[in-house]
C-alpha cells in the first residue's frame, strides 16, 4: 500500500466530529451504508480496528486517534492544495464564528478587519454562546471557527494557550467571609460559574448569586458597583482596569484554557489564515496569555509573561 483515498479519511473525520454514522452520510451526501463500508475498507488497509466497539456511541481506539489526527492534517493540506489551484476571482464567502463575548468586544473585530484587507469578498457572521453549544455546531459545520474556553487542555484546537483565572471585586468593596460570598456572573452554564462554585465548595465556603447579566460589561459593571465578586482571566481583568483581589482569602482558582477550532471542509485554507491570525494577535497583544501552542507544523511563538 502506497496511497490512502483522502475520501475514506474525510469520511472517518466526519464520523468522528459528528459522533454518528448517520449523521456523517448525511453531511457527507451518501448513505449510512456506504459510511459504514469506506470505514471498514479503511480499517483493512490499515490493518487494524479504528473504533472500539465496546459500550455505546463513536470511540476510537488508540490507533484510530492516531489515524484521526494525521487525516486532519492530511485533509488540511489537501484542501489548501485544491485552492492553490482555482483561478479568476473568489466568490464570496461567509466565515461562522463562535466566541465568548469578550474575544467579541476585545481584539476579533480588529483582527477581521486587516483579514478582509487579504479577502476582500469575505462577510462574517459572528455569534457568542457558551463553549458546549459553539463545539457542538462546529461539529455539525454550522460554525466555521470557533475561540472559546475550556476547563482542560484542548485536544483538537489549531491553537491553544493557558490562562491564569483571578477574583475581582469592586476597588472600595468589602465582604464578610462569614456570610455566603456572592457571586457575579453569567449564571451557571458559564465556565467562569463553574470553576468558582467548584473552588468554593472545596474550600467549604457557601455562595449566592447575587447578580447574573448578559454580557460582560453587565457583570463588569456589577462588580465595579459593589454587588459582588467574579473570576475572570488577568489578561481580562488587566483589560478592563478591573480591581483584582490577590490578597483576599478566597480560594486559589485553576487556570484555564482558551483555543481555536477550524471546522473540517468548507473554506478550509480561509479558516487557518484567520485562526492563525488571531493567534498572532493574542501572542502579541495578551499579556495574560502564557504560552501559545501551535499546530506540530507550525508552532506559534510563546508568550510566557504572568
Amino acid at each position: 500500500m502506497t496511497n490512502i483515498p483522502t475520501d475514506l479519511l474525510r469520511t472517518l473525520v466526519a464520523v468522528v466530529d459528528l459522533r454518528s454514522f448517520t449523521k456523517a452520510a448525511a453531511s457527507l451526501g451518501v448513505t449510512q451504508p456506504a459510511v459504514s463500508a469506506q470505514i471498514k475498507r479503511l480499517q483493512n488497509m490499515l490493518g487494524g480496528e479504528l473504533f472500539d466497539r465496546i459500550g455505546q456511541g463513536v470511540n476510537l481506539t488508540r490507533q484510530g486517534e492516531m489515524v484521526v489526527s494525521y487525516a486532519r492534517r492530511l485533509l488540511s493540506i489537501n484542501d489548501q492544495i485544491v485552492h492553490i489551484g482555482e483561478t479568476g476571482p473568489r466568490p464570496e464567502l461567509v466565515i461562522r464564528v463562535g466566541t465568548p463575548s469578550d474575544f467579541i468586544a476585545s481584539m476579533l473585530p480588529q483582527v477581521l478587519a486587516r483579514f478582509r484587507e487579504r479577502w476582500p469578498d469575505v462577510r462574517f457572521i459572528v455569534r457568542s454562546d457558551y463553549y458546549d453549544s459553539l463545539l457542538r455546531d462546529l461539529r455539525s459545520a454550522e460554525v466555521d471557527l470557533y475561540v472559546g474556553l475550556s476547563v482542560s487542555p484542548p485536544s483538537d484546537a489549531r491553537h491553544s494557550w493557558q490562562e491564569e483565572v483571578v477574583w475581582v471585586r469592586g476597588a472600595d468593596s468589602r465582604f464578610d467571609l462569614s456570610r455566603p460570598v456572592p457571586l457575579v456572573s453569567h449564571g451557571e452554564r458559564s465556565i467562569y460559574h463553574k470553576i468558582a462554585v467548584t473552588a468554593l465548595k472545596a474550600a467549604g465556603l457557601e455562595w449566592e448569586d447575587v447578580f447574573i447579566g448578559p454580557s460582560l460589561n453587565s457583570i463588569n459593571a456589577a462588580v465595579a458597583a459593589g454587588l459582588g465578586i467574579m473570576p475572570i482571566t488577568r489578561r481580562r481583568a488587566n483589560d478592563c482596569a478591573m480591581t483584582i483581589w490577590d490578597d483576599s482569602l478566597l480560594p486559589k482558582l485553576p487556570d484555564i484554557y482558551s483555543g481555536i477550532y477550524v471546522r473540517e471542509g468548507g473554506v478550509r485554507l480561509a479558516y487557518e489564515q484567520l485562526a492563525d491570525d488571531i493567534a498572532v494577535a493574542i501572542s502579541a497583544g495578551r499579556p495574560g496569555a502564557r504560552k501559545i501552542i501551535g499546530t506540530p507544523d507550525e508552532p506559534i511563538a510563546a508568550n510566557s509573561a504572568a
